[in-house]
């Protein structure tokens, strides 16, 4: 009857009707597509989705550090003597082994030895790793991370010394050069202190050490995310804001703000005081020039303010 042999092979209907042995329905199934072939990176057995799950464990471990508060490297036998030199705070000197010693290596050690600065001798594999394969010429110093303070530090200072509060704000200063060389002046006049901006601006580093001649050390700074809010804080505390500007309002010697507690804003050679600051500066004042010299940069410019300020608080 058909439909009911018993031959091997034949088409055998069970009671719901699924066919079995010779109709290939068994491997049916295992035939039909499975649509496209996932990623490398979203397949969990592959290689790939393993080493992406691990870089991302790695990343959310990684505590999060703000600009600036990491360690900085020189290297090379000229930065590093210099920075010796200039009594930059060291936090260890790294030699690699069987390096020559020529005549700045011995002043590097005996400066090194002055200031108490650690030395470690390392392998030279593990110095290129260090300084992130910069030409070291077997010789590299980490520099102490800087510690930044708050602005209300600066008020306080002021308030110790019994002084108007004098504070400088850089806005939009980028060159680490000029901000040592305004820190410098800072510490000349009498300025309790210097504000910087978190973000793309200069921060305290090697270059800006050096030109701040160690006064880095003595004057502090503080570092805040946002300088408009910042000003309207001090504002609040009594401090009037003077922004520097080519075409100010008044000059400078002439302000009669100068007299009282302060903040003295400078902006960029190039594009000044931004907006936002510009808005929120009490007076903008103009430092008087006898030629037609549009600006000066950052560390001129606060130079000259700040004598003028400590000439009238005399």
């Amino acid at each position: 009857m058909a439909g009911n042999s018993q031959r091997k092979g034949a088409i055998k209907k069970s009671g719901k009707g699924n066919p079995t042995a010779g109709s290939g329905g068994r491997r049916r199934k295992g035939l039909e597509g499975k649509g496209p072939t996932p990623k490398a990176s979203e397949r969990p057995n592959h290689k790939t989705y393993k080493m992406d799950r691990a870089a991302d464990k790695r990343e959310v471990s990684r505590p999060k550090r703000k600009p600036g508060t990491q360690a900085e490297w020189v290297s090379g036998r000229n930065p590093v003597v210099e920075l010796l030199r200039e009594r930059v705070p060291v936090k260890a000197l790294y030699v690699a082994e069987g390096t020559e010693r020529d005549e700045r290596m011995r002043e590097i050690f005996k400066l090194a030895a002055d200031q108490h600065v650690n030395l470690l001798e390392i392998g030279r594999h593990e110095l290129d790793k260090l300084t992130l394969g910069a030409s070291h010429q077997g010789i590299a110093v980490k520099l102490n991370a800087f510690e930044y303070v708050k602005p209300a530090d600066l008020l306080e200072l002021a308030a110790e010394r019994k002084e108007p509060a004098l504070i400088v704000m850089l806005d939009g200063i980028t060159d680490p050069r000029n901000l040592g060389a305004v820190i410098r002046s800072a510490s000349g006049f009498g300025a309790h202190g210097v504000v910087i901006p978190e973000r793309r601006a200069a921060q305290i580093t090697a270059a800006a050490w050096k030109t701040s001649a160690g006064a880095a050390a003595r004057v502090p700074v503080a570092r805040v995310t946002n300088l408009t809010r910042t000003l309207k804080e001090l504002q609040e505390e009594g401090l009037m804001v003077i922004g520097l500007a080519a075409d100010g309002e008044v000059e400078l010697p002439d302000s009669n703000l100068i007299d009282g507690p302060i903040v003295l804003v400078i902006g960029s050679e190039g594009k000044g005081l931004s907006r936002l600051v510009g808005e929120t500066c009490d007076q903008i004042a103009s430092i008087p020039m006898s030629t037609g010299l549009e600006s000066l940069n950052a560390g001129v410019a606060a130079g000259i303010a700040l004598y003028a300020v400590s000439r009238t608080r005399l």
